[in-house]
């Protein structure tokens, strides 16, 4: 999943400890398994549409996306 350059997300940092589910990963399609610390972006005006992401695919895409 992307967002365009105008959505506002919330990114939040999940710790190990916290992580209780298995998520897949949009930046690369594997999976975030219960226990790994991860970061979830969440759009302001979609929160339904949350995305849990492996700390490094997120970093890589927002390297990625263009600056305004």
């Amino acid at each position: 999943m992307s967002y365009s350059p105008d959505d506002e997300v919330e990114v939040r940092k999940v710790h190990p400890f916290q992580a209780l589910k298995r998520y897949t990963c949009p930046g690369c399609n594997q999976y975030i398994e219960p226990g790994v610390g991860h970061t979830v972006a969440v759009p302001k005006l979609a929160p339904d549409l949350r995305r849990h992401w492996h700390t490094s695919c997120f970093e890589r895409a927002e390297k990625r996306r263009p600056k305004t």
